[in-house]
């Protein structure tokens, strides 16, 4: 099983990704969500997660501000995100995939199952 958090600061895309996962990727669990930087900090190190889903713009920083607290990212990341402007630094860390909202159910499957 997959342990997974979604960091989003929009519910509805915490809900959309959550439910997909439910209905098309049954290998992840979803074991945390967060609406920030300090709240997906918190998450990440309370359910040591294999997986986030990580949005680029929130309303304390970037997913990138959050990624560099991290001293070691012992975790693989999805960005889903709304901007196509940061695909070539999201693979600076290793993203497993970069994802446009409005989330394909397919393209989500895809990314998972890299």
């Amino acid at each position: 099983m997959i342990k997974a958090v979604i960091i989003d600061d929009e519910i509805n895309n915490q809900e959309l990704i959550s439910n997909l996962l439910k209905s098309y990727a049954e290998n992840v669990q979803v074991v945390g969500l967060a609406n920030s930087v300090e709240s997906a900090y918190k998450a990440i190190n309370e359910h040591q997660p294999d997986l986030i889903f990580l949005d680029i713009q929130m309303p304390d920083g970037t997913g990138f501000d959050l990624l560099k607290k991290f001293d070691k990212i012992n975790f693989k990341i999805i960005f889903v995100t709304a901007h196509d402007s940061f695909a070539i630094r999201a693979f600076k860390y290793a993203a497993v995939d970069y994802l446009l909202k409005t989330i394909k159910v397919t393209e989500l499957i895809d990314a998972v199952n890299r």
